[in-house]
């Protein structure tokens, strides 16, 4: 039994109700319903959490998805917040021990004291940005990806407590150009073809 949780970190603020998340993961357990032997445990930021009872869960899962909507190039403050409370309240207690580096040489091995390794995690995000923002010369962006520009230090984040990273997929121009149906389509494919390889038996040789 594999065992999956969905972090929603939509919330409602200005003109975002949080509703686009809402849809990406009802979406998400579409999909994972359709694999046998999966067990799924969801946290909707907004509606609050037990920071404890939130550090069990990373504990317990084997895959973590994340999905947050992108509010001035950076998390939500709810999600922050989130992070810096789970994240803290796990030292220890199962996400990390230390920032892995030894007394006699502090200056290697930083960010190996991570606690959840075996464990994966995918990113989803959603933005006003379209894609081409990221991809054209010339463009805001300069030609450089959401995970290796705005969101390298959360990808760096989830890296420090040993969780490996699954390939991400970004929903763009989601305020003035939304495509739903197209954009949860390819969602829902990409999404299938993740958890087929990662369901896949391993053939011992």
């Amino acid at each position: 039994m594999k065992k999956v949780l969905i972090i929603n970190a939509g919330q409602n603020f200005g003109h975002s109700g949080g509703k686009y998340n809402d849809t990406i993961a009802e979406n998400t357990l579409a999909v994972l319903k359709k694999f046998e032997n999966i067990e799924v445990k969801t946290t909707q930021i907004a509606d609050g959490f037990d920071k404890d009872e939130e550090v069990k869960k990373f504990v317990w899962a084997d895959f973590i998805i994340y999905h947050t909507p992108i509010w001035w190039f950076q998390l939500p403050n709810g999600f922050k917040k989130y992070i810096d409370e789970v994240f803290t309240a796990g030292h220890a207690k199962g996400i990390y021990m230390s920032d892995g580096r030894k007394a006699e040489t502090p200056e290697i091995n930083y960010g190996t004291g991570g606690m959840l390794g075996g464990r994966k995690y995918m990113l989803t995000t959603s933005w006003n940005a379209p894609e081409t923002a990221f991809t054209l010369p010339g463009e805001f962006f300069n030609e450089t990806s959401v995970d290796n520009g705005p969101l390298f230090g959360f990808h760096r984040m989830n890296a420090f407590v040993s969780l490996e990273k699954m390939e991400s997929f970004h929903f763009h121009d989601v305020e003035k150009n939304a495509n739903i149906e197209r954009d949860m389509k390819l969602y829902r494919e990409h999404l299938e073809n993740v958890f087929e390889k990662e369901l896949k038996p391993q053939l011992v040789s």
